[in-house]
């Protein structure tokens, strides 16, 4: 019998609910089901995220996988179709899917070192910046939701959700982020985005394995569209006033990005960000997306 952890059935009911209650008490069985499914072994407590719950697993001829489950939402339906299109080029690999429970086999990856521990930050930016390049350059597989909606609808929110902040230089800020939000709209790219590439996604093999790439991305929450919304999580992770510009001229090096493009499609991640707090009711903006919204717009 797995055991569900405390920490996932908080997150779960604390985001989703009733609904988040009734998928953590399946759990248990659905996970069953699925190891039995695909004949594994777990072989090792499991761990989990806010979302998922990933147990070390053995399949029948003796090699290590991990067993991702979790409830299917619009943010994680891509997250097959793909690892599938990326093919474990700069990404795990994915080695079965489920489709009616969204349950993933990928290959075992090393969860003890990732790229958070990697001492010097800005090296550890360069490493992102070198994966996140070759993931935007794997044309997208049908069916990804788009930027262009996630953008739009975003804009159309703002003017509902800005004057529940009672600070005047907040609602400016975003309203400046909504506008360089709306600029773009036009223009929403078309390459495969991981969404949330930080530090903490990223992942090497597992020691003593054949595989031949030092770090892989894990985790997508797949979007269509320009690679410049995909730059924030290297920012805010790991966060340092001082290497914000630092680390968003070396990704967007790195990408070949146009900067003004690249910088608004950040402001446009910031004010996601933004609007979510408000959403859970949160009095003020964080100081860390503030910090980087004003760093990039007085960037010229």
């Amino acid at each position: 019998m797995i055991t569900v952890p405390a920490g996932l059935a908080a997150y779960q009911e604390q985001f989703n609910g009733e609904a988040g209650r009734a998928w953590t008490e399946a759990l248990p069985g659905l996970a069953a089901r699925v190891l039995d499914q695909w004949r594994l072994r777990p072989t090792g407590p499991g761990r989990h995220g806010m979302v998922a719950l990933v147990l070390p697993v053995e399949r029948e001829d003796g090699t290590p996988a991990a067993l991702k489950i979790r409830p299917r939402t619009e943010e994680n339906a891509g997250e097959a179709p793909a690892l599938r299109a990326w093919d474990g080029a700069g990404a795990v690999r994915l080695l079965a899917h489920d489709e009616a429970t969204g349950s993933l086999l990928l290959e075992a990856l090393d969860p003890a070192r990732s790229l958070d521990d990697v001492p010097d930050a800005r090296a550890a930016c360069g490493l992102l910046a070198g994966l996140l390049a070759r993931l935007t350059a794997v044309p997208p597989p049908p069916g990804i939701r788009h930027l262009r909606d996630v953008a739009g609808a975003m804009v159309a929110q703002a003017p509902e959700l800005l004057p529940r902040l009672p600070r005047d230089d907040d609602r400016r800020l975003l309203a400046d982020c909504a506008a360089a939000t709306r600029e773009l709209l036009p223009e929403p790219g078309e390459s495969l985005l991981h969404w949330d590439l930080h530090y903490e996604n990223v992942l090497a093999p597992v020691p003593g394995g054949e595989r031949g790439e030092p770090w892989l991305a894990i985790d997508p929450e797949p979007l269509v569209g320009d690679p410049g919304f995909d730059l924030l999580p290297a920012l805010d992770n790991r966060f340092d006033p001082a290497e914000i510009l630092p680390r968003f001229d070396l990704m967007t090096e790195a990408l070949s990005l146009d900067r003004d493009r690249a910088k608004g499609w950040s402001l446009a991640r910031v004010l996601q960000n933004c609007l979510w707090d408000i959403e859970d009711g949160e009095p003020a903006l964080s100081p860390v997306q503030t910090t980087i919204a004003r760093t990039l717009l007085a960037h010229r």
